[in-house]
C-alpha cells in the first residue's frame, strides 16, 4: 500500500506542477511543442506499453502459448507502418489533432465532425481495456474479490485519470508517461531477469516447462506452435481468418490511433518527430521482447490454473509471476515487496495510458467537434480549454460504465478490438488524405464512417457480445459474424468505402494538395499552422 500510495502521489505532484505550466492552448493539447525526440519517444512507448501490453499480452501468453506472442509481434511491427507512412507527414500537416490533416484540403465541418466522432469511439474502446485491468490488478493487490470492490476501483481509476487530464493537460500526461515508461522497463527487466536466472538463462528449459505445467493435458507439445487459440479443430477455417484478421488490425491499426498520432505534434520539428518513432521503436521492442519471458514464465512457475482463478482473462499474470519468483528467491517479504513494485508500476502505466487516451478524445470534441463544427471556429483558446476539460469528465464517465460490463475480457483482446475500429475508419482517411491527389470531402466521410460502422456492427454481432462464455451479455445469443476480430472485413470496407466516395463526388482542389503535400514533405508552412 505505501509503494502503491507513493506512486500515485507522485504522479499527481507532477500534474500539479504541469498545471502550472499550461497556460494556451498549444500548452494543454500539445504540451507548448517543447519536448525532444528521445522525450516524446520515451513517452510514446509509455503510452503504447498499456494494460495490454504488461498484463493482456504476459496472460494471453500464459493462457495460449504461440497465439499470445502474436499479439507481441502485431503491435511491434505497426511501429513500421506508423513511422514509414504517418509520423513526419502529420506532424508537418497539422496543428493539435487527427482532423486538421484531414480538414485542411477538404470541407472542414463534416470531416472534422467524422473525425471526431471516430476520435471518441476508438479512445473507449481503449479506455475499456485499461479500466479493466486496473479492476483486476487493484483488486489482486488489495486482496478484493467482490464484484462491487472492483467495480468501486475501476470508479477509483476513472476518477484519478479525469484529475491528471483536467489539470495537467499534454504537459503533465507526457512527464507521467515518461516517468511511468522508464519504471515499466525497470520492473519488467528485473522480473524477466529473475525467471531466466531460476532456469539457469536457458530459455528452452523455460518453455518446456511452460508447456508442461500449462499446457493441455495429454498434448503439451501444442502449447508452443501455432492454433491453441486460433484454428482449433472446433473453430476449423473461421479460427485461422480470425488470426489474420487480429494480425491485421495490430499491424494497421497504430497508425490511426489518436492518442498516438497527438504525439507527433508535441516536438518541435519533423526531424525530432522522425527521432521521437526511433526512440520509441527501441523501447517498445525490447519491452515486447521482455513479455516473452514474462508469459511463458507466468505459465512455467504460476500454472494455467492459478492465473485463471486470479482472473479469467490472464490479466493478472505477470504480478502473480512477480510474487511467485520473489518468493523462492528472497521470501515471503521479498516476493511481497516485488509484487507491490510491479503492481504499481502497472498501475502506473494504466493512469498514463488512460490520461493519453481521455486528452485525444476530449481534446478532439473540444478542437474539432466545439471549436470548428459547432461554433464555426469562433470559439476562443480559453473557451476551447474549458470545453476539453468538461468533455474529459463526460468520456470518462462513458468508459467507466462500459468497462463495469466488459471485467471478464482479456484487456489485450480488448485493445485488438480497438485496433480494428481505429485500422478500419481512421487509417483509410489518413492515407487517401497524405498521398491521393483526387480524395475529397465525401470520400474522407464515407472512408470514415463506413470502416467504423462496419467494424462496430461486426463486433455487436460477434461472439465477443453475445453467444460465449467471456462474452459481455453471456446470457443472450444474437452473434452472427462469426469471428472475433473485424479487421479482415472492416478495413478494405474502409478503404472501398473512401474509394467510391471520391469517384462519386466531384469536388476536387488541385492546389490544396500540392499545398499540403509540399508541407507535409518539407514542412514548409507548418508553423504558420501552429500560429494560427
Amino acid at each position: 500500500m505505501i509503494l502503491f500510495l507513493t506512486f500515485v502521489a507522485a504522479t499527481l505532484g507532477i500534474t500539479v506542477w504541469a498545471s502550472r505550466q499550461t497556460k494556451t492552448a498549444a500548452d494543454y493539447y500539445a504540451g507548448g511543442r517543447s519536448f525532444s525526440g528521445a522525450q516524446n519517444g520515451l513517452a510514446i512507448g509509455g503510452d503504447y506499453m498499456s494494460a495490454a501490453s504488461f498484463l493482456g499480452i504476459a496472460g494471453i501468453i500464459a493462457l495460449s502459448g504461440y497465439d499470445g506472442f502474436l499479439y507481441s509481434i502485431g503491435f511491434l511491427v505497426a511501429w513500421l507502418v506508423a513511422l514509414l507512412l504517418v509520423a513526419e507527414l502529420m506532424r508537418n500537416s497539422g496543428k493539435f489533432t487527427m482532423a486538421d490533416v484531414l480538414a485542411f484540403r477538404m470541407s472542414p465541418r463534416p470531416v472534422r465532425t467524422a473525425a471526431g466522432v471516430s476520435t471518441i469511439v476508438v479512445s473507449i474502446f481503449y479506455l475499456l481495456a485499461q479500466m479493466v485491468g486496473a479492476g483486476a490488478l487493484v483488486g489482486l493487490l488489495l486482496g478484493i474479490e467482490s464484484e462491487a470492490g472492483k467495480l468501486w476501483t475501476i470508479i477509483g481509476v476513472g476518477a484519478l485519470m479525469i484529475v491528471y487530464v483536467v489539470f495537467g493537460g499534454m504537459k503533465g500526461t507526457t512527464w507521467v508517461q515518461i516517468v511511468k515508461a522508464v519504471l515499466l522497463m525497470t520492473g519488467a527487466a528485473l522480473v524477466t531477469l529473475l525467471v531466466l536466472g531460476k532456469f539457469g538463462f536457458n530459455l528452452s528449459a523455460l518453455l518446456s516447462q511452460a508447456a508442461t505445467t500449462s499446457g493441455p493435458s495429454g498434448n503439451s507439445g501444442s502449447f508452443l506452435v501455432p492454433g491453441l487459440k486460433y484454428g482449433t479443430e472446433a473453430q476449423g477455417l473461421a479460427g485461422k481468418i480470425d488470426l489474420i484478421s487480429l494480425g491485421l488490425a495490430l499491424v494497421l491499426g497504430t497508425a490511426g490511433l489518436p492518442h498516438i498520432l497527438i504525439r507527433f505534434y508535441t516536438v518541435p520539428t519533423a526531424k525530432d518527430a522522425r527521432k521521437s518513432v526511433l526512440w520509441g521503436i527501441g523501447i517498445i521492442g525490447a519491452f515486447y521482447l521482455l513479455t516473452l519471458v514474462l508469459g511463458f514464465g507466468a505459465a512455467a512457475l504460476v500454472g494455467r490454473e492459478e492465473i485463471v482463478a486470479g482472473d479469467p482473462g490472464g490479466n493478472t499474470a505477470a504480478p502473480l509471476l512477480a510474487l511467485r519468483i520473489g518468493e523462492e528467491i528472497f521470501g515471503p517479504v521479498g516476493g511481497t515487496i516485488l509484487l507491490a513494485f510491479i503492481g504499481a508500476v502497472a498501475f502506473a502505466t494504466i493512469l498514463a495510458v488512460v490520461a493519453g487516451l481521455t486528452l485525444a478524445s476530449s481534446s478532439s470534441f473540444a478542437h474539432d467537434l466545439y471549436a470548428h463544427v459547432f461554433r464555426r471556429g469562433q470559439a476562443s483558446e480559453r473557451q476551447e480549454v474549458v470545453v476539453a476539460r468538461i468533455s474529459a469528465l463526460v468520456i470518462g464517465a462513458i468508459a467507466i460504465g462500459l468497462s463495469i460490463l466488459a471485467q471478464s475480457q482479456n484487456v489485450a483482446f480488448l485493445v485488438a478490438l480497438a485496433f480494428a475500429v481505429a485500422a478500419s475508419g481512421n487509417l483509410p482517411a489518413i492515407l487517401y488524405s497524405l498521398f491521393w491527389k483526387r480524395f475529397n470531402t465525401t470520400g474522407a466521410v464515407s472512408a470514415i464512417y463506413g470502416g467504423l460502422l462496419s467494424a462496430l456492427v461486426l463486433v455487436i454481432f460477434s461472439p465477443v457480445v453475445s453467444g460465449g462464455p467471456a462474452a459481455l451479455f453471456k446470457d443472450s445469443d444474437f452473434s452472427w459474424f462469426p469471428l472475433s476480430n473485424p479487421g479482415i472485413i472492416s478495413i478494405p470496407l474502409g478503404f472501398l468505402c473512401g474509394w467510391l466516395g471520391t469517384i462519386m463526388s466531384k469536388e476536387y482542389n488541385a492546389a490544396k494538395y500540392a499545398e499540403i503535400e509540399v508541407r507535409s514533405l518539407t514542412g514548409v508552412g507548418s508553423e504558420k499552422a501552429v500560429k494560427h
